[in-house]
């Protein structure tokens, strides 16, 4: 097993990696920007080196800067959390190259799954169902149109090499086709370096359903459930929940059999997730993200299993601490991200913590690198908290997340807890019944009113 393992990463990631070190016995080393000086994690971690100044690309992005820290602290391994440089391929393979272990999977892996057409295509050799779509990406108008046409309207344009919505657009006939794929093309190179884009039959009432695995790159696989990724704006994840209230018992089996069957064959090494999605009772493959999601805390609150641990363990060559057969799923999880934004405007709400008490008690679980004290700076993702919570059921999760959020205080800055008390009145999330479509929606008329 490692002694002392770089945290690539920071915020609430970084924290709970050196929290999974910290119970093996493995000492962590943090890297930091001069922005993130006080970070709690810079600050409980064994050793601290400052990579650089607040951009990300002259910090958390600068492979030689982080080397060179493994290198003068003796580090044997880094962990890149999620976010950053947790999908490089590259950097993956220039940690392997430098005499360190990489904990995630190969670059290899990395570099099929970062490109969504050429996961699509390993996807349907691999015995995934995919969404309808083109074969790869279409090299101009008059190829997409004739594509369009084949598959069907309405059409969602993507980009090939990025996510969060961005290259992302809906055309419902070939007059709007014409005129939003350059618009997609010229996003998708601004944000991804890379303009290529590719064609999906657009779904519209879909749930978002993604599956977490783990694999010891040995073909030995297990899955850890499903989770409901459904509740999004602007294609970013607000509130997650495990297992999803749309699907039965035999659904989830037949999803978990086909993601681990897949990543068996393919030798997958550590965490992923598999995400889909669902609609009329058949599952079609979006992405694959190779590496550990901010929602992992709902399937680990499910099963029981430490996923980071597991990361480590399988980065170390040890294999799974457990078969499929020895996973219990049990109970209900929901995890709600707490944002430092203007829970109605959506505007980022950087600033010092005046006042801070976190919520407790059974079943209670908070992520997060904030203190009283504490200055969110404005120069990174606007996640400041995760709040977890598991039921026996999930109307006790939902009970239990109600009273939770009613004790959360994060004084200093705006923050998206009101945004998720309104949902929990809301109809429709009660019941379970939303789509990925639905928060719009919900957002929008509660800004008309």
């Amino acid at each position: 097993m490692f002694e002392k393992i770089l945290i690539a990463n920071r915020g609430e990631i970084a924290l709970r990696i050196h929290r999974a070190c910290r119970d093996m016995g493995i000492k962590t080393v943090a890297v930091h920007s001069t922005a993130d000086a006080n970070a709690m994690h810079v600050r409980l971690a064994d050793e601290s080196v400052c990579i650089g100044p607040p951009p990300a690309r002259l910090s958390y992005l600068n492979i030689p800067a982080i080397l060179s820290a493994a290198t003068i602290t003796g580090a044997e391994a880094i962990h890149p959390g999620l976010g950053f440089l947790s999908e490089n391929a590259n950097f993956a393979a220039m940690v392997e190259e430098h005499g360190f272990t990489f904990i995630g999977p190969t670059a290899e892996h990395i570099r099929l799954m970062g490109d969504k057409v050429e996961a699509k295509r390993a996807a349907t050799k691999l015995g995934i169902p995919t969404v309808p779509g083109s074969a790869g990406a279409v090299a101009d108008l008059d190829a997409a149109a004739s594509e369009a046409r084949r598959i069907g309207y309405p059409i969602l344009v993507k980009a090939a090499g990025g996510g969060g919505g961005r290259g992302m657009k809906v055309a419902r006939d070939e007059r709007e086709l014409r005129q939003l794929l350059p618009i997609a093309q010229s996003e998708a190179r601004a944000y991804f370096g890379n303009d290529a884009v590719y064609l999906e039959r657009y779904l519209d009432r879909p749930r978002h359903i993604e599956i977490q695995i783990l694999a010891d790159g040995n073909g030995r696989c297990i899955h850890l459930g499903e989770r409901d990724c459904s509740l999004q704006r602007s294609h970013q994840k607000i509130l997650e929940e495990a297992p999803s209230p749309a699907l039965n018992a035999e659904q989830r089996q037949r999803l978990g059999r086909i993601a681990s069957g897949a990543m068996e064959k393919l030798g997958y090494r550590g965490a992923g997730t598999l995400e889909f999605l669902y609609e009329n009772g058949e599952f079609f493959f979006i992405e694959m993200n190779t590496r550990l999601q901010v929602e992992h805390p709902i399937s680990e609150a499910i099963s029981g299993v430490d996923i980071v641990r597991e990361q480590i363990r399988v980065a170390a060559g040890a294999p799974l601490s457990l078969r499929q057969e020895e996973v219990k799923l049990c109970g209900h999880a929901i995890e709600c991200r707490i944002n430092a934004e203007h829970p109605e405007s959506f505007t980022p709400s950087p600033g010092t913590i005046t006042g801070y008490h976190a919520p407790g008690g059974l079943g209670v679980r908070i992520d997060s690198a904030l203190y009283q004290g504490y200055t969110v700076p404005p120069h990174y993702d606007s996640l400041v908290s995760k709040l977890i919570v598991h039921g026996s059921s999930r109307n006790e999760a939902l009970m239990r997340l109600r009273r939770a959020l009613e004790e959360y205080v994060i004084a200093g800055i705006e923050t998206t807890i009101p945004l998720h008390q309104r949902l929990l009145e809301a109809p429709d999330f009660i019941d379970g019944t939303y789509d990925i479509h639905w928060l719009e929606k919900f957002v929008g008329r509660e800004g008309r009113g």
